[in-house]
């Protein structure tokens, strides 16, 4: 994903009403940032609450003022995992594009140590895993994208790839798109996954008409599918579980 120009955007970085005020004494949050390393030092990150733990994360990266951004982040954003997931353009509308990269890198950092978590075997042998995995790596996307897990034969993943991204509601999805990657990769199986922005998982009717088509296109190349996993704010469904396939 590449960086957006954040002209014409406020820019915490630039003198301007308000903002401006926050970032300068007799506001500057130093002595808040020392007092925060403090109570770790004595008594753990645990005692941190989402906004000092921001604070303190942002002050590793802004020198001043870290404690108005992540005011700023947590208003805009509603809480800590949402401002950690969020997408760069969003970011860089509140801070510099490097300090967005530093935020971005922690959940980069979760979602790799998640990913490790799922099974060496088959995959189907830990869908509590797997549904971990995906809430992570779904749960918090702001627009609809739909992601395939490819598997070998003994249903060990060989890769984990977005195949479309669109909107709020609605990402492009092709079946012989799938098909050849599938074909590309040597694929075995795949288990379809995608998200519901609005955070209700609940299968739509358009949702299980495309997992149709995919399913159909799978059995002329003798590719199965497992499942169609949807992945809401807080919930999961598997259309199969529902069978709906």
């Amino acid at each position: 994903m590449t960086d957006r120009s954040h002209s014409g955007s406020q820019d915490l970085f630039e003198p301007s009403p308000g903002v401006a005020e926050l970032m300068s004494p007799p506001f500057s949050d130093s002595t808040s940032v020392g007092d925060l390393r403090e109570r770790v030092a004595k008594g753990g990150l645990e005692l941190l609450s989402e906004t000092e733990t921001l604070e303190l994360l942002l002050s590793r990266s802004i020198p001043r003022g870290a404690q108005a951004v992540s005011n700023l982040l947590l208003q805009r954003y509603g809480s800590l995992r949402a401002v950690l997931t969020a997408e760069r353009p969003g970011l860089t509308k509140f801070v510099d594009p490097s300090v967005a990269i530093d935020l971005q890198l922690i959940y980069e950092a979760a979602r790799r140590l998640a990913w490790s978590e799922l099974p060496r075997r088959s995959l189907l042998s830990s869908w509590s895993a797997l549904f971990s995995y995906l809430k992570l790596t779904m749960a918090h996307c702001e627009r609809e994208a739909f992601r395939v897990l490819f598997l070998d034969k003994k249903n060990q993943l060989i890769a984990d790839e977005v195949l479309g991204q669109g909107t709020v509601d609605h990402a492009p999805v092709y079946p012989r798109e799938v098909m050849r990657r599938a074909l590309e990769l040597s694929a075995s199986a795949l288990i379809l996954v995608h998200n519901h922005p609005s955070g209700d998982p609940t299968p739509s009717g358009a949702d299980v008409e495309m997992t149709r088509r995919i399913v159909e296109a799978g059995k002329v190349l003798s590719v199965t599918v497992h499942d169609h996993v949807i992945v809401g704010r807080d919930d999961i469904a598997s259309l199969k579980a529902l069978g709906l396939m």
